[in-house]
């Protein structure tokens, strides 16, 4: 039997007395953050969401933030926008989702037809918290209160501007990109009614499908029949198939965290490390064979759309590897016909699709309607 001096057994009882409240405490903690948040409510809708489109809608589902949602962006408040094709965008605060009219968006652009082919492809906002909006019939800006169309007469030139073909670089210059090569806006010569936007003379008048700025500063453009090319600020070279890439046509760009720059081609995506060129195309597990976008996330983890499914691909993992891709089909919850996809700043990641709004839970994905979840 152990047996304790008065004075031995005073300091263990105190010593226990101690750590009680701190394992305690411990528990607490812990606990509470293991809770779940609690779901936000639903939104109040204000203005008209869009018609499904009446050719290509097997879905009667009134609830859908919209049947197709070609671009997604997430401004410097915290506000999404989306861009429902055949109307102009949506704008969600986390208590509204305020659907803006095609006659307020476009108001002063003529060439506006009232179709279901105007859509929003490229967002963006400059320094001075303009957003930037790139269309079927233009470029729009919208300054918190009203919106402003730019056309032909503003000095763009083939006014369709393609997903992700509008970039605001970190100098502030707001570049646009058309069917007719890439646009430089004047903020100075806006402001005194002249002429606001002018073509940059260095790039050919190439279709551009995209633009992009990587963390040296070089500003990129792909194009849809002779490749990419890269502005240094300086000078203009040009990245075609005879350097190694892997097709003529480059949809999308995106730089990974090691300061690779992927490219989308019309049957797989390309990395570029600055001297050689690996092609990955659905031999290598790319689920699909028309490539239609790509997402890098934050972590590295890089997804890749195509007709009838998405990939999701970690390029940490050799190729030959069964976990580097796997494919999600309609099957996983997913639809089949993505048009944009979207890392927000918590870092969770929109779908774009032809059936409404989506998010992926870690396993599989789930429709994000006018009521939620969000």
């Amino acid at each position: 039997m152990i047996t304790f001096s008065p004075r031995k057994l005073f300091y263990l009882l105190l010593l226990i007395g101690m750590l009680i409240p701190a394992c305690k405490s411990q528990v607490e903690t812990s606990s509470v953050q293991e809770q779940p948040k609690a779901p936000k409510a639903a939104p109040v809708v204000m203005g008209t969401p869009p018609p499904p489109n009446p050719e290509h809608n097997p879905y009667n589902d009134s609830n859908l933030v919209s049947q197709y949602i070609r671009s997604i962006f997430q401004d410097s408040k915290g506000n999404y926008w989306f861009g429902p094709a055949g109307q102009s965008v949506a704008r969600y605060d986390g208590e509204t989702l305020m659907y803006f009219s095609k006659e307020a968006f476009f108001e002063g652009n003529e060439a506006v037809e009232t179709d279901y082919g105007n859509s929003v492809h490229a967002m963006d906002e400059d320094n001075a918290g303009n957003l930037w909006f790139g269309t079927s019939y233009g470029a729009v800006k919208y300054d918190g209160n009203s919106f402003q169309s730019y056309t032909e007469k503003d000095g763009l030139i083939g006014t369709t501007v393609s997903r992700n073909s509008i970039l605001v670089d970190k100098s502030g210059k707001v570049w646009i990109g058309t069917k007719s090569g890439a646009f430089q806006y004047n903020p100075a010569a806006d402001k005194e009614g002249a002429q606001s936007f002018e073509r940059f003379s260095l790039l050919p008048e190439i279709y551009v499908k995209a633009i992009m700025e990587d963390s040296k500063g070089n500003i990129w453009f792909a194009s849809a029949t002779q490749g990419v090319f890269r502005y240094d600020g300086q000078d203009i070279r040009h990245i075609s198939e005879k350097d190694g890439l892997g097709d003529s046509y480059a949809g999308g760009m995106a730089e990974d965290k090691e300061g690779n720059i992927w490219f989308t081609m019309k049957t797989g995506i390309t990395r570029y490390d600055g001297s050689s060129f690996t092609n990955i195309t659905n031999e290598d597990g790319i689920g699909g064979t028309e490539i239609w976008g790509m997402l890098i996330e934050k972590s590295g983890i890089i997804w890749i759309t195509a007709r009838g499914n998405t990939t999701r691909f970690d390029p940490s993992l050799p190729l030959s590897d069964p976990n580097a891709f796997r494919v999600f089909t309609v099957e996983d919850g997913l639809n089949c016909c993505v048009q944009s996809m979207y890392q927000d700043q918590d870092e969770n990641v929109w779908w774009g699709t032809g059936q409404g709004l989506y998010r992926f839970d870690g396993q599989s994905f789930y429709q994000v309607k006018q009521d939620g979840p969000w």
